[in-house]
Formats: C-alpha cells, sequence, structure tokens
C-alpha cells in the first residue's frame, strides 16, 4: 500500500572534508524543525505524526522512582506485523539487519508494527544549550572530537557524518543514571548465562552548573561491577570518556579480584571483547557505539523512513525468563514504529585492523539515539544485528533504551544488557554525585 512506502533517500553522500562550526546562521534555519533538529512535520501518509512536544512529565499511571513505567500507549494496537513471508512487501522499511533476522529465524522472529508516536522529550534547557551548540559547535580537525558544545545536542542541523556520531555519543541522557539490571546471554537452545551488574553514569557535559570551557574535555564517568554470578562477581570497570579524543583519550581501570586492586586498561575500546557478555559484543558496541571514531571512514547515506524499534514499554513487564527465548527476545514483548532516521556508515581503514569491516547506524531523528546497526565480518558479510528498544523515561524526560540486544547471526546466540528485574525498572535517577566517586579508590569501594 502507499502509505507504507519509504521517503526516498535524499542528498548526495557526504564524507569528513575539514571542520565544520555550527551551521546555524538565523532562526530561519530552524524553520520546521524541532529543538534537536527534527523535521517537525509528519509525512505524506500520515504514517509518522507531527512532533507536539513528545512526553514531557510522568503520566498519572506512573508509581515513582524506582517503579517500572506505565505504558502511555498501552491502548495501541498492532497495525501489522512483518513476517519471513511477507517480508518483500515491507522491505523498504527495513535495515538489512531486521530482514537477516527474519530470513535467519523465520518461524520465530516477527516484527510487530504499533502507531507511530513521536513521545521523545528533553529539558528546556537541554534544549536552549543545543540552539547555542548550534552556532558553536565545531568537530576537531580530524574529526575525533568536538570543541565548542556543552549541555546539548552539538550539530541539531548536522550535514556530516561525524557530526550525526557524535550527536548520539553526546546525546541527552540525564545528569546522573543508576542502573541495577541483569544482562543475560541466550543460547540457541535456549540456555540463559545471567549476569547482574551495577552501574554509575555520571553525565559531567550535561553539569548545569558548567559550561564548554569549565568541561576540561569531560563527557562523562563511567563505574560498573558485577554482583552475580559468583565466578565473574567482584569485577568492575572504571571509565573515564572525553570529549576530544586527540586531546585526550579514554581512561580505563579494572579492578582486578585476584590481587584486589585497580589497574589501567589501556586497551578497553575498539574491538576488545566483552568477557561478560560472553564474547557476543565489542568495548565499541556499547551504547550500540562508543568511543574514538578514527579507525573507520565516515559516509552519511542519508534520512529515510523505518521501522524502529521504539516506546518499548511492555518488554519489562514479563519475567525475564519468558523474555528471552531463544535467538530473539519474545516478539510478543517487542514493539517496533514508523520513524524518519539518519542513515551512516563506517568502514574500516586499511591501515587499521578491527573484527568489523563495516557498520551501518540508524538514528532516531528525534533523540539522536541509534536504534539499529548492523556490523560485518572482515569477509563483508552480515555477522551482528544490534537493537535497541527506546522508550521515554518520562521523569527525565529522555529516550533511552529499555534494553539493548546484540545478536549474533552466524551462532544463534544473542546478549541482551540492561533487563529490569523483581519489578523494579533497572535504570533509575538518583542525586548527582560528586566526581570523587569515580575514582580508582571509589571503583574499589563500589565493588566490595
Amino acid at each position: 500500500m502507499v502509505w507504507f512506502r519509504s521517503c526516498a533517500m535524499f542528498g548526495l553522500s557526504v564524507f569528513l572534508a575539514a571542520p565544520l562550526a555550527g551551521v546555524a546562521e538565523d532562526d530561519s534555519d530552524w524553520s520546521g524543525l524541532t529543538p534537536f533538529g527534527a523535521t517537525l512535520s509528519g509525512n505524506a501518509e500520515g504514517t509518522i505524526p507531527a512532533w507536539e512536544g513528545g512526553i514531557q512529565q510522568p503520566i498519572a499511571a506512573y508509581a515513582g522512582p524506582g517503579t517500572l513505567h506505565a505504558d502511555p500507549h498501552a491502548d495501541d494496537a498492532v497495525l501489522y506485523t512483518v513476517t519471513a513471508e511477507n517480508l518483500e512487501q515491507y522491505a523498504a522499511l527495513l535495515s538489512p539487519g531486521l530482514q537477516a533476522m527474519l530470513k535467519r529465524y523465520p518461524q520465530s522472529f516477527r516484527i510487530p508494527v504499533y502507531p507511530s508516536r513521536r513521545s521523545h522529550a528533553a529539558p528546556q534547557w537541554v534544549y536552549d544549550n543545543t540552539r547555542k551548540n548550534a552556532q558553536s559547535a565545531r568537530l576537531t580537525e580530524d574529526g575525533n572530537g568536538i570543541e565548542g558544545a556543552y549541555g546539548g545536542i552539538p550539530f541539531p542541523l548536522a550535514k556530516l557524518p561525524l557530526q550525526i556520531y557524535w550527536n548520539h555519543v553526546t546525546r541527552w541522557r540525564g545528569q546522573f543514571i543508576s542502573n541495577e539490571g541483569i544482562d543475560a546471554s541466550v543460547y540457541p537452545d535456549g540456555k540463559l548465562s545471567l549476569v547482574s551488574r551495577n552501574t554509575d553514569v555520571k553525565f559531567q557535559y550535561y553539569d548545569p552548573e558548567g559550561n564548554a570551557d569549565t568541561l576540561n574535555n569531560r563527557l562523562f564517568a563511567l563505574k560498573s561491577a558485577v554482583t552475580s554470578p559468583p565466578r565473574l562477581a567482584r569485577s568492575g570497570v572504571l571509565v573515564h570518556e572525553t570529549l576530544n579524543q586527540d586531546a585526550a583519550s579514554r581512561q580505563a581501570w579494572v579492578y582486578d579480584n585476584g590481587r584486589r586492586r585497580v589497574l589501567r586498561a589501556p586497551l578497553l575500546a575498539f574491538d576488545m571483547s566483552v568477557s561478560a557478555a560472553d564474547g557476543l559484543m565489542t568495548a565499541d558496541d556499547t551504547d550500540m557505539v562508543n568511543g574514538s571514531p578514527s579507525r573507520f571512514e565516515w559516509k552519511l547515506i542519508g534520512k529515510q523512513e523505518m521501522l524502529i524499534p521504539y516506546n518499548n514499554y511492555a518488554l519489562e513487564q514479563i519475567e525475564v525468563e519468558k523474555l528471552l527465548t531463544p535467538n530473539h527476545l519474545n516478539p510478543d514483548q517487542t514493539r517496533f514504529e514508523l520513524h524518519r532516521v539518519w542513515v551512516i556508515e563506517a568502514t574500516l581503514k586499511t591501515e587499521w585492523r578491527h573484527v568489523y569491516s563495516r557498520r551501518v547506524f540508524y538514528l532516531d531523528e528525534d533523540s539522536w539515539s541509534v536504534a539499529i546497526a548492523d556490523q560485518y565480518d572482515t569477509n563483508a558479510k552480515l555477522w551482528r544485528v544490534s537493537l535497541a528498544f527506546l522508550k521515554n523515561f518520562y521523569e527525565l524526560p529522555a529516550t533511552l533504551p529499555a534494553a539493548y540486544v546484540f545478536h549474533d547471526l552466524q551462532s544463534g546466540r544473542y546478549h541482551a544488557q540492561g533487563l529490569a528485574r523483581d519489578g523494579k525498572e533497572a535504570m533509575t535517577l538518583e542525586p548527582v554525585p560528586a566526581d570523587t566517586q569515580f575514582t580508582p579508590a571509589a571503583l574499589s569501594k563500589f565493588i566490595r
């Protein structure tokens, strides 16, 4: 049907050529755009609505911090379901990764499509800073960092692929989040390997008391500790992430349980395998993609309409064991919607090595969150498909994943990250701690 038609890609492919500062020249540049630079209007078919501000505060059914988010769209019915049988009808709306999932698991994987709800929202001060960043933000000479940005999306009027990349890396996720959740590796026979983890992240880039001059090249600080199973417990990491990876690269430490001390971890980046994820993801798969973009050539493919995971509140409403079905999450608990996405491609430079030869990222235009990532092996074959099951954490508000899921098409295994447990929201808001809570000494105390 016509109203399922994907909009055409726009523009020519754009490569990073030189530093580019903010591109907004006057208020006319913002005509028809949201505060984050997305297209304000819906599509011609009416299948994508206009953005009307999103969900800006907790809904009446929400019981408060720490409880599961009540679903603001619980009454929505499925519009249609994409399966292996009708894949060709909807292929224009599907990433190659989703198409591969349907072909790999034709009897079980399906994509339930619901009405599109542009629920994304952020605080007004983040919108204000985003507007300022449009005038002042700039990529470093080789695009391996940003300068002149603070407290908002750096490039809301992005025209270059690395501007889009950095919009994802620096997107609004709150000032501080604490996650007490479950990660799970799932095998084709349904066997589960569960890991409980506590993680705290402080986003110095969004410190409301700071500014671009006082950031000292800090993006965020993260500490994470595994609490079970016993064979992995009392292990953890500390990360200090930077905005300009050339001026100062990421600093990382790990807690060595055998020696009961914190050690530097200079290799915690790029394609280092994540042991707690059973080798199903790399260090730079975390948050769909992160860290220095320097090992890849970046290309802007364009903007198009695609089916992506969105408004996934139901995902947390059943027991983890019933959600984690073989090969993929239980499709009945997932929700996909039609949204406009930015598409950027990363191709490995010849002088570098990485387990991925090519990566393609699909970013929600409203929040700048990567919703889907397709990763190709060194033989240029599609290998891994990553999905971020987004929803609006309306107590912030911010658009964040209810869970990340990393699929290995070759082995049939997958790894799910950040799942809720014991009927409680995995990610909660806490008072913002001091930077002293993110030191090597603090990591030791956090683990013990």
